[in-house]
């Protein structure tokens, strides 16, 4: 077959993968807002319910005729390689005049002579052997001089129809998959089955898309590499590869979007059914996300990252970043994985900031990101984890945060946009680490830190924004924020085995509680003599005179006794503390001169 047949089959999958496209961005963006606009009612609720399926069935149909485009053309592109060395072949065996039949062998002519006879060798043919063990011992060749040139030939025309057999059966085999069960509806055993074509076609076409990505460019670079692509490449990408274009700092907000939303439709299929606990949690999570994106509303999200690597990966925003004046990235922290809890509750407060950023500027874009794998515990567990008492995870999202925010410095359209990186908990930890990294955060040009255990920095100064641009929140009640040093954690440690140790043998396990208790306490009290007293857990106390910044008013939050770690939690919450949401949003809104204060400890 010519492989311009190939490709004009791939159009018209092509063609159809678009016009699917197109109806459900109808049908999302204009018929759904329109009919939940205007109308109200059981009937509006069963439109709305109809047309919400429609779009998913469009979903699938877009997914899968993308991915039997990308098949053929892939097909296309590989069979060329053996169909230029059959072409050179012909071409030299004309030039010879050689003649090469139907099925492949070289037929020669009379040439040279037989020495002794004079006679003219006789002419023969000769049949090819794509391997070189099926060929026959080199002493059993004609005398003829045309005879090894047609060999030659003919084991190359061999060698080109066994590559080209290969490639077409693992083709065919891949395109027997890519079909569809009867019915009008889309299930997601259907979808679980997408996924694992997606899979595969990712596999098969490896060379033809994956390979040209531009990985370990600048983001700069590649969004110029985005911008240089044909339409018919860009849809390509979008088909096969959403997982990769969806995630590539440097695309622009639409696109990632359009990209992730897709993926997520797979990875939901490639995760139902699962029966580990890793795997419900995640899809859960990922079932909550799309609800959401689904129902639309004000503001507008966008799906920036997406994956099920790790603990999960998700990046959401509230508004375009590529068009908004004012972009703030949140970092959250200790126990934050893709469940439902971060689909409620992070994503809650990220549009809360946004919310509060509309009172002071409407070009607002508020995203969460979850691009690193926190520490997976909760407060009550800290003591003795290695995950929190190590920098290790937050140094490994500190290379992932800044390279998502070079990619909103290079996308974002405005000539000066204000931008903010704002850190809760152990995310704050990774933003300052992020902070410190050569260049510091690309594009940032404030700094928010909240519940924070600290930055690694002695001072604000080696965040890179100036000390006047990092603002902390530390509440009185958020016992993160007055984590020990870690020469007074270790010595409480010490102590109260010691002090265990010693109360074991006058009192048994009531005298080995008390003693541990008094031994902590009083190695605490030795550790912290020799310990300076803005000196927490991970360097200098954000929130102490010594390190410099600029520290908002908070409410202290509710007493352990009362609220457990409640004051940890409540930073961007209006509802429950109304002064230190403010404060956030007029920072992110590029009003932080206009911030209420609070003096530091």
């Amino acid at each position: 077959m010519r492989c311009a047949e190939l490709e004009g089959a791939a159009d018209g999958w092509g063609k159809a993968s678009n016009r699917a496209d197109a109806a459900r961005d109808r049908i999302d963006k204009q018929l759904l807002a329109g009919l939940t606009a205007a109308q109200e009612g059981e009937a509006a609720r069963a439109a709305v319910g109809r047309l919400r399926a429609l779009g998913r069935n469009l979903s699938y149909i877009y997914t899968e005729c993308g991915l039997v485009r990308t098949t053929l053309n892939s097909l296309a592109q590989d069979l060329r390689g053996p169909q230029r060395q059959l072409q050179y072949a012909l071409e030299e065996a004309g030039g010879l005049g050689l003649t090469v039949q139907v099925d492949g062998s070289v037929s020669y002519p009379e040439a040279g002579e037989d020495p002794f006879t004079k006679e003219r060798l006789r002419g023969g043919t000769a049949s090819g052997h794509a391997y070189l063990r099926s060929a026959p011992p080199a002493g059993f060749t004609s005398p003829n001089p045309l005879a090894a040139k047609a060999q030659a030939i003919a084991d190359r025309i061999a060698r080109a129809l066994s590559g080209a057999a290969e490639i077409d059966a693992r083709y065919a085999e891949t395109l027997r998959k890519l079909t569809a069960r009867d019915g009008l509806k889309v299930t997601a055993a259907m979808w679980a089955d997408a996924s694992g074509d997606a899979a595969a076609v990712r596999a098969l076409t490896a060379d033809y898309l994956r390979a040209a990505i531009p990985h370990e460019a600048t983001a700069a670079e590649r969004l110029a590499w985005w911008r240089g692509l044909t339409a018919e490449q860009r849809e390509e990408y979008l088909a096969v590869h959403p997982d990769l274009i969806g995630n590539l700092d440097g695309i622009p907000a639409t696109v990632r979007d359009a990209a992730n939303r897709d993926n997520l439709a797979l990875l939901m299929g490639k995760l139902e059914g699962a029966e580990d606990d890793r795997s419900r949690t995640m899809l859960a999570g990922l079932r909550s996300i799309d609800g959401q994106l689904r129902a639309g509303g004000h503001p507008p999200m966008f799906l920036l990252g997406i994956g099920d690597e790790g603990n999960g990966r998700a990046i959401v925003s509230y508004g375009n970043p590529d068009t908004a004046r004012n972009v703030s990235a949140y970092v959250p922290g200790l126990g934050t994985g893709l469940d439902e809890s971060f689909a409620e509750d992070d994503l809650k407060r990220a549009r809360d900031t946004w919310m509060g950023a509309q009172e002071y500027d409407a070009s607002t874009a508020s995203i969460v990101w979850l691009g690193y794998d926190a520490p997976q515990l909760s407060l009550d567990d800290i003591p003795g984890n290695s995950d929190v008492m190590f920098t290790d995870r937050a140094e490994a999202g500190a290379s992932a945060y800044g390279g998502f925010m070079a990619g909103i410095a290079a996308t974002n359209e405005n000539e000066n946009p204000h931008v903010t990186a704002v850190g809760h908990s152990y995310g704050s930890l990774t933003v300052g680490q992020a902070a410190q990294r050569d260049g510091g955060i690309p594009g940032v040009d404030d700094i928010v830190l909240v519940g924070s255990p600290g930055t690694g920095a002695d001072s604000a100064d080696e965040l890179g924004v100036g000390r006047g641009h990092v603002y902390v929140g530390a509440a009185e009640n958020d016992p993160v924020t007055r984590a020990p040093a870690k020469a007074e954690a270790q010595g409480m440690g010490m102590g109260a085995l010691g002090g265990a140790s010693a109360g074991a043998v006058l009192g048994g396990p009531v005298g080995a509680a008390v003693g541990g208790a008094g031994g902590a306490t009083a190695a605490y009290f030795a550790q912290d003599a020799q310990t300076r007293e803005s000196e927490i857990w991970f360097g200098t106390d954000p929130a102490h005179e010594d390190f410099g910044a600029r520290r908002f008013r908070v409410d202290d939050g509710p007493h352990l006794v009362v609220g457990g770690v409640q004051a940890h939690s409540n930073y961007f919450d209006p509802d429950r503390d109304e002064v230190s949401a403010r404060n956030v949003a007029k920072i992110v809104a590029g009003r932080g001169h206009s911030i209420s204060s609070q003096d530091p400890r």
